[in-house]
């Protein structure tokens, strides 16, 4: 017997698995839990079919039912945090205290809350009325689904179920299919349960939410080229996300990959000279912390020679020797994680601490410091391969002239982040890199590590191509997360009764319109409303 799915707004057996898995338990590598199935193509059917059965409903319910949902659901999730908690800090092994109580599930509940007010305030519709041209427009639902693919390193905050994307998705109006990871399956079970009681609550569509825990990788591959789907999130690897991407791009299915990226940081010379022992000690919190299993976590370092530099690499390289081995997520992340170190090694970089498995049957790696040269980084791009856990590689320039050729040569990435002296020595450098990077990310830093996202409105959590497949979108911030999973919706001289209510001339409640190329939260006045109403 398996754990059931959450489909078409009920608990169902899974019809006919092509297979079942339980967790693993990382420290011990050992299977704990019960069985959960590997869905079959009836179960995808079921789930695809009961998703866009309620999609038209779903778009023209009042937004107020979603809006109370999201924060339902967010209030039901912080009722059950300790054992939310300890059902997730087993199966990944990440800390209990503070990673997951007072981090990570604090972060997904504040997610669901900024959703559900951007739903209220419609701060994602962007509504905008030409009066005298009689036309409006807005962004709204995609009337599709939307298939969400969680991550592995974040068990709440990018849950399929949960996460930032499944809360998008939802505030914009359509129902979720949520395809759960199978590192952390009763997680995402027991998150499910709370995410049913809220939807039964909010009265919405039975179909708003199915999950599914696991499908062979074919059958993923057909989902994603559903041509019923509006939108497809994923968060993950390189190799699964173009995958995933051809397979959506056939079908036409607008896709949202966050891939890889290795953040490069670029510490300048008089950065170096000021204050160098301090940085190598931030890198290496930076690059130990959660085991570096972060899409943000540090993993290029370029710097010029100098003997300052000597100096960092030397402290970098203590510190890194010296940090206990860390717990990976999973033995196939652990893997993964040898994989990249051997095939950074095989192009050309040299082990300075670390670069194998810890001690025991777990999901243990040492945290590892590897150096190349400029010329190297410049010859090879497999230098730049994504290393998804604590690892980094420090690269040497001849000198500073040669820092923005390599930021040119860089590949797309998520941050980068730029140290420099405090006295202002390094501007002129500081200004030729940051020229460079700054079409090649999607956030900038100064003078901090990469590793942390805050959720605000302000974040960007994307860049350029592979760290995403579109630079124009962020997976991280309301509203603008919200438009991912939105059509731009237009009327032409449609009478007022037809618009949806943040286009009609009465504003329905302080949102912020922009009304012939002014934005206010006032009525559309008395004149030029009867003007589109003429012409409608």
């Amino acid at each position: 017997m398996t754990e059931p799915l959450w489909i078409a707004g009920a608990w169902r057996a899974s019809d006919e698995p092509t297979g079942t898995f339980r967790a693993i338990d990382p420290a011990t590598g050992e299977a704990i839990g019960p069985a959960f199935p590997r869905s079959s193509p009836a179960d995808v059917e079921r789930a695809v079919a009961a998703a866009a059965a309620a999609a038209l409903a779903l778009a023209e319910l009042d937004p107020a039912r979603i809006d109370g949902f999201l924060d339902d659901y967010a209030a039901r999730i912080d009722g059950d945090a300790e054992a939310l908690v300890a059902i997730a800090a087993r199966e990944t092994g990440l800390p209990r205290e503070p990673r997951l109580l007072r981090v990570e599930l604090p972060r997904t509940t504040g997610q669901l809350r900024q959703a559900a007010e951007a739903v209220r305030t419609a701060s994602f519709a962007q509504p905008t009325i030409d009066t005298r041209a009689g036309l409006r427009a807005c962004f709204a639902a995609l009337r599709k689904p939307v298939l969400v693919l969680g991550p592995n390193n974040f068990p709440f905050a990018f849950n399929a179920i949960a996460g930032g994307d499944f809360a998008a998705a939802l505030a914009a109006g359509n129902p979720v299919i949520a395809k759960a990871h199978p590192s952390h399956p009763a997680t995402s079970q027991a998150l499910a349960v709370h995410a049913a009681a809220a939807l039964a609550a909010a009265e919405l569509p039975s179909g708003a939410i199915q999950l599914i825990y696991d499908l062979p990788h074919p059958l993923g591959l057909r989902l994603a080229g559903d041509d019923r789907l509006g939108a497809i999130a994923f968060t993950g690897s390189r190799r699964g996300g173009l995958a995933l991407k051809a397979a959506a791009d056939a079908a036409a299915v607008p896709i949202y990959l966050e891939m890889s990226s290795i953040n490069p940081v670029f510490i300048l010379p008089g950065a170096l000279d000021q204050r160098g022992a301090a940085i190598a000690e931030e890198l290496t919190s930076s690059c130990t912390l959660g085991a570096g299993q972060f899409c943000t976590n540090p993993g290029l370092v370029v710097l010029a020679d100098s003997p300052a530099a000597r100096d960092f690499i030397a402290e970098a390289t203590r510190r890194f020797a010296a940090a206990p081995p860390a717990l990976l997520l999973s033995p196939g992340v652990r893997d993964e994680l040898e994989a990249s170190v051997a095939a950074l090694t095989a192009a050309g970089a040299r082990v300075l601490a670390g670069g194998a498995r810890g001690p025991g049957a777990g999901c243990w790696f040492q945290p590892t410091l590897l150096s190349a040269t400029a010329a190297q980084l410049l010859a090879n791009p497999a230098l730049q391969r994504e290393a998804f856990g604590p690892v980094t590689l420090v690269v040497v320039a001849p000198d500073a002239a040669a820092l923005p050729v390599i930021a040119g040569a860089l590949e797309g990435n998520l941050t980068a982040s730029l140290y420099a002296a405090a006295d202002g020595h390094d501007e002129a450098p500081y200004r030729a890199v940051a020229r460079v990077l700054r079409g090649r990310v999607g956030r900038l830093l100064d003078d901090k590590m990469p590793t942390g996202v805050a959720v605000s409105p302000a974040m960007v959590h994307g860049g350029p191509f592979p760290a995403t497949a579109h630079p124009g979108f962020t997976s991280v911030g309301m509203p603008a997360a919200i438009r991912r999973f939105a059509a731009l919706h237009a009327y032409d001289h449609v009478g007022d009764a037809h618009l949806p209510p943040v286009l009609r001339d009465r504003n329905p409640g302080a949102v912020w319109r922009s009304i012939d190329g002014q934005w206010t939260t006032e009525d559309v006045a008395a004149e030029r409303a009867g003007g589109q109403e003429h012409r409608s």
